[in-house]
């Protein structure tokens, strides 16, 4: 028998192979190789289970879901099987006759037998357990369990509970092996950061345990003191194993929820509430551009938990640790819940009545001034995005507007204007799961793209998916990715790529080129020119000059498809906004005359009114507020320490004539603030969310607040000015012509002196960022900031693996563990916005600028390295 599916290449329907069973006289018709358990499925048959789960390979671990099947043989007899079947490991046949509990006593005495075994040892604590009232064991186990108890010998007992992490914590008497947290590691996320340990009785998941394993012998550290041996720097205080891998993982807190009882819980939650005091609403991740679903548990007003939501398109079932846990930013102790207004040089609070009428008067005189610069991060929802993009070119007359608070470039805002703005859903995590290669072009995705890294691993698992990675050395991202690295150093990606799309368009390469990097070059173009191949690229581009020109050479060289993966949540959809510089809402050019006058229209004001050439970018509005060319500034959610040049800003916000900030929390931008207008964080109002696909994200106010969202301050500001305002209106994207295509050629190349080297940078998921505040068992679980260099650079300035090295320019220095990595030579790498480690605020330097590395001058630098 055989149903239609996908299309193929022809365009005609694909057949698929399908096979017809009976469950419990139930006939059932399932593409072939499903297996029972799903089958059962499609019908609403249910059967208990524990280590099943869709998104893991079968493993038959916990057994509860034996059934009864016969078989035909080859006479065509119906045979039952000796023993009732695993029926999560068993695939459906022709002709299959299934019976589970409901009418089978052969298959309901198994189950219970089964369920008799595995609360053997488990203990009686479902009243304080924080599995209670959402735990699959208590429902089996009243469903499918016997009534009593015939064990009357000494149950099992651990220590409890067990740090896997500083985050994650484990009771190992709960647990019923079911494996589902060991196979999430392995196959999933591919870290190891919990293992099943020993056999027969003493069988058990933990952390790497050397007491357990009997390592102790061999000069591993014991389990309680959490130190590592490796080279490598990780987490503060998880273990490792025996070859120094740390048992740590962006993605750990998945195994909390997919634990089917309570032994994985979290140390923030762990004994706060009872699953059915709380209440859920559904929400959209706020920390990167992914758009993952989460669900949001909160009880009397408070937040108490984040749990990953389940959209197979996007995110599946999973999300980070930086997602599930890192949400008490939102209602911090420093948390500005009235208007402030500076009085004598001093903040103080005041009425939103005083508070708007002084901002519009300051505004409207630093208009006068010379302008205002409108400076909203990128952490904006679409709502708010539209009505900043707005209320700048509306109620201020300003094009000065960038929400880039990070590295930037003219080169990438024609980018972004050219190639994304306005563009809709283009690439999806659906390509990626079924593209032949994958160009990651400065983007880190495990680190950078917080859940795109599952899916790309995915891929790679189930699909052969190809990544290449174009960066200074292999990440153990892209190691666990099986990725092939382009080494390039920062600010030769131009080179690269533009190799690469010589490669596809038939040139010839240099005949000096080494011959490794022509078998990567040609592989690229190769790989790249196939159908569906995809080229993603990340914001550190914009600090590469060149890069983006070359992005758009390569992909018509090979036709591969491009998408644009910025850090930031808001970024996409402030994009589509118009929060750049000489750009409208939905990719309208400013300078075009039909784009000018159908936003004039759609915004119901004189075109007139808009501003009629391109303005500043970020650097050039920090430095007209500085120069005093600009009057005035309003700005949202921005950290300066993340700006390129935190000084430099600070500067001009002080020199600044007025500043106006909209703020969740104070912030250093909030000290220089002539008024702060206080605004709802993301789990009090509703809006959406533009992924990094184009795809938006909505969600739902989740609890009650009188905290209003940045367009409706906007909006009220908008009527104390005086100025008809609407901040609903939705933009279709722009079929007109767009801007022009990026056209910028490589830099030289820096000279480099002896003891100078070219610094290599990129933000990691867990670092310091302000949205990660009070929340301290999830920075235990951040990786130590370490100085990577190559081998050769590292003997060049006499320091070794462990040892101490200094990295500094004029403006300061970062001293930091050597870890020796095979990478570009002549580079360092440093982690961006890491604890004890803000490249920007303390060198003052970006990726791509020449620094000074040295080795430590201190007596006992040596020997105090730590690991990644």
């Amino acid at each position: 028998m055989t149903a239609t599916a996908d299309k193929s290449a022809t365009g005609a329907p694909a057949p698929v192979e399908t096979v017809t069973l009976t469950i419990d006289d139930v006939q059932v018709t399932v593409p072939k190789g499903t297996l029972v358990i799903r089958a059962a499925e499609r019908v609403g048959i249910e059967i208990p289970r524990f280590c099943d789960h869709p998104l893991l390979e079968p493993v038959g671990a916990c057994r509860q879901c034996l059934v009864e099947v016969a078989t035909p043989d080859r006479e065509g007899n119906v045979r039952p099987m000796p023993k009732p079947q695993a029926s999560c490991t068993l695939e459906a046949t022709p002709g299959m006759v299934v019976r589970t509990a409901s009418t089978s006593p052969v298959a309901d005495k198994a189950q219970e037998g089964i369920m008799e075994f595995l609360l053997m040892n488990h203990p009686l604590d479902c009243p304080v357990c924080d599995k209670g009232g959402e735990c699959p064991l208590q429902n089996q186990a009243m469903s499918n369990g016997r009534p009593d108890s015939r064990f009357i010998d000494v149950k099992r007992v651990f220590r409890k509970p067990l740090p896997v992490s500083t985050e994650i914590l484990l009771d190992r008497e709960r647990c019923v092996l079911c494996q589902r947290c060991t196979r999430f590691s392995d196959e999933i996320a591919g870290d190891a950061f919990i293992a099943l340990q020993e056999r027969g009785a003493h069988q058990q998941i933990g952390r790497f345990d050397v007491d357990v394993l009997g390592f102790a012998h061999e000069g591993v550290d014991g389990e309680d003191d959490g130190a590592g041996t490796a080279a490598e720097p990780t987490t503060g205080d998880a273990a490792r194993t025996p070859d120094g891998t740390p048992f740590a993982s962006y993605f750990s807190g998945n195994t909390i929820q997919i634990c089917p009882v309570g032994a994985l819980t979290n140390a923030s939650y762990r004994f706060r509430a009872r699953p059915f005091d709380l209440v859920s609403t559904p929400g959209i991740a706020e920390h990167d551009s992914s758009g993952a679903a989460i669900r949001v548990d909160h009880r009397r007003g408070t937040v108490m938990r984040r749990l990953a939501g389940d959209d197979p398109v996007v995110n599946e079932e999973w999300i980070t640790d930086k997602d599930r846990f890192a949400f008490q930013w939102q209602s911090a102790p420093d948390r500005i819940t009235t208007p402030l207004v500076r009085e004598d040089g001093e903040l103080r609070p005041a009425s939103w009545v005083e508070a708007l009428e002084l901002a519009a008067e300051g505004l409207a005189a630093a208009r006068e001034r010379g302008g205002v610069g409108v400076l909203p991060g990128g952490r904006l929802t679409v709502e708010d995005a539209q009505a900043w993009s707005r209320f700048a070119r509306t109620v201020l007359g300003s094009d000065d507007v960038d929400q880039r608070a990070r590295v930037h470039s003219a080169e990438e805002a024609a980018f972004l204007a050219h190639a994304v703005a306005g563009t809709g859903i283009g690439v999806t995590f659906g390509d990626l799961e079924h593209a032949p290669l994958v160009l990651l072009a400065g983007l880190e995705a495990e680190e950078e793209g917080g859940y795109l890294f599952l899916r790309l691993r995915k891929a790679v698992r189930t699909n052969g998916l190809r990544v290449l990675g174009l960066a200074p050395f292999a990440s153990r991202g892209l190691r666990r990715l099986h990725g092939t690295l382009l080494a390039s150093a920062p600010g030769r990606e131009a080179e690269w790529l533009g190799a690469v799309a010589a490669k596809a368009g038939g040139g010839l390469l240099p005949a000096d080129l080494p011959a490794d990097d022509a078998r990567a070059i040609a592989d690229a173009a190769a790989g790249l020119s196939e159908p569906g191949a995809v080229i993603l690229v990340g914001e550190r581009l914009a600090g590469s000059p060149g890069a983006y020109t070359a992005v758009q050479t390569l992909a018509a060289a090979t036709g591969a498809r491009v998408a644009w993966v910025p850090r930031r949540a808001g970024e996409r959809g402030g994009l589509d906004a118009g929060l750049l510089p000489g750009l409208l809402p939905g990719g309208r050019p400013l300078t075009d005359p039909a784009a000018r006058a159908e936003v004039a229209r759609a915004w119901g004001v004189d075109e007139a009114t808009l501003p009629a050439t391109p303005g500043r970018d970020l650097t050039g509005i920090l430095a007209g507020l500085e120069d005093g060319s600009l009057g005035g500034a309003l700005v949202g959610g921005l950290e300066l320490a993340d700006l390129p040049d935190p000084a430099a800003a600070r500067r001009a916000l002080a020199a600044a004539g007025f500043v106006v900030s909209l703020e969740v929390r104070a912030s250093e931008a909030t000290t220089f603030a002539d008024i702060v207008l206080p605004v709802a964080p993301p789990v009090e109002r509703a809006g959406a969310w533009v992924s990094w696909e184009g795809r938006v994200r909505a969600f739902p106010q989740a609890l009650e607040s009188a905290a209003l969202p940045d367009h409706r301050v906007l909006t009220a500001l908008a009527a104390q000015a005086g100025v008809p305002f609407d901040a609903g209106v939705v933009f279709p994207a722009w079929t007109g012509a767009r801007a022009d295509a990026p056209a910028s050629e490589p830099a030289d190349l820096p000279r480099l002196e002896p003891g100078t080297v070219v610094l290599a940078s990129w933000h990691l998921l867990l670092d310091d960022g302000a949205l990660q505040d009070g929340e301290p068992h999830l920075a235990g679980t951040a990786k130590r900031p370490v100085a990577r260099l190559s081998a050769g650079t590292a003997a060049a300035v006499d320091v070794f693996d462990g040892d101490q090295v200094t990295v500094s320019t004029e403006r300061g220095s970062l001293t930091l563990p050597v870890v020796v990595t095979e990478m570009v030579d002549h580079v360092v790498w440093l982690p961006l916005a890491s604890k004890g480690c803000r490249v920007h605020d303390t060198l003052g330097a970006s990726p791509g600028d020449v620094v000074h590395i040295a080795a430590a001058t201190s007596p006992d630098h040596r020997g105090n390295g730590g690991a990644a």
